[in-house]
């Protein structure tokens, strides 16, 4: 599993009701997941809608049209369907009763996203040997191989330790802090391979004396705007995960009996 979560553990402080949080301003946490929602929705959108209108759409014939579904496939899958898989156990519904399905749904969003991910790699790699150029050889392309490649783990390693019935207590207890810091640095490094993927490919097809990235067309205004609304969604979920008040409680302290009850009650 990939994204981090409360039931694999976060360090630091702990909710308790009537609590609220010095550092950050007090938002509720269910208008705040919406507005994040529709944020990630319109990411996907945004870049859809750049790939169909200015970059000729979608095929699997080796062309263009088949690199198209490099972006939206990395996008909905390495920012927006990973950031959700991270926040799930910040629903407060997920902080009493059994915690096994909300465990399969947050490794379920995850995998969803990595297997759109791989989709998407599938599609850049043929897009390339199709035409004949060759493959990783930018920055980007090292950055957002290095960042799928530490999702496949993350994700390999959450399954082993989270999910699987025979882990001993010890072994989670010590991956905790690992599985946590690593699920929002690989959220913060897929924000960065799209910003910079988005970056590269409008200096890559914008090169003509009317479409010079640097005259700031049309398409250069809304691809900047699409990498700016993703550098905004992968901070705002950081900032959602790093919030002491949204934070899951241990199944077995006090701060957690206190809150079942105030749920049950």
């Amino acid at each position: 599993m990939a994204a981090p979560s409360e039931e694999e553990g976060a360090v630091g402080p702990r909710y308790s009701p009537g609590h609220r949080s010095t550092a950050m301003p007090d938002v509720p946490f269910l208008p705040f997941c919406a507005f994040l929602g529709t944020l990630g929705l319109l990411c996907v959108a945004m870049v859809g809608t750049w790939c169909q209108h200015w970059r000729g759409g979608f095929s699997l014939d080796g062309s263009s049209r088949t690199f198209n579904w490099h972006p939206v496939l990395m996008v909905t899958g390495l920012v927006v369907l990973y950031g959700a898989a991270a926040l799930v156990y910040r629903i407060p519904n997920t902080w009493s009763g059994p915690k096994l399905p909300w465990k399969v749904l947050h490794g379920g969003l995850a995998l969803a996203a990595f297997v759109l991910t791989v989709l998407g790699l599938a599609a850049v790699f043929r897009f390339h040997n199709s035409q004949g150029t060759p493959n990783m050889y930018s920055l980007h392309s090292w950055m957002g191989l290095a960042t799928v490649l530490l999702f496949s783990c993350q994700w390999a390693a959450g399954f082993g330790a989270f999910l699987l019935p025979w882990a001993p207590a010890w072994l989670r207890a010590l991956y905790k802090p690992i599985h946590v810091f690593f699920g929002s640095s690989i959220l913060m490094l897929s924000v960065a391979s799209c910003v910079s993927g988005i970056n590269e490919k409008l200096f890559f097809s914008l090169k003509n004396g009317t479409m010079e990235y640097k005259l700031l067309p049309a398409e250069a205004v809304f691809a900047n705007t699409l990498g700016l609304l993703i550098l905004i969604f992968g901070v705002l979920v950081v900032a959602a995960l790093a919030r002491p008040s949204w934070k899951r409680p241990d199944s077995d302290s006090p701060d957690s009996r206190q809150v079942q009850d105030a749920l049950a009650g």
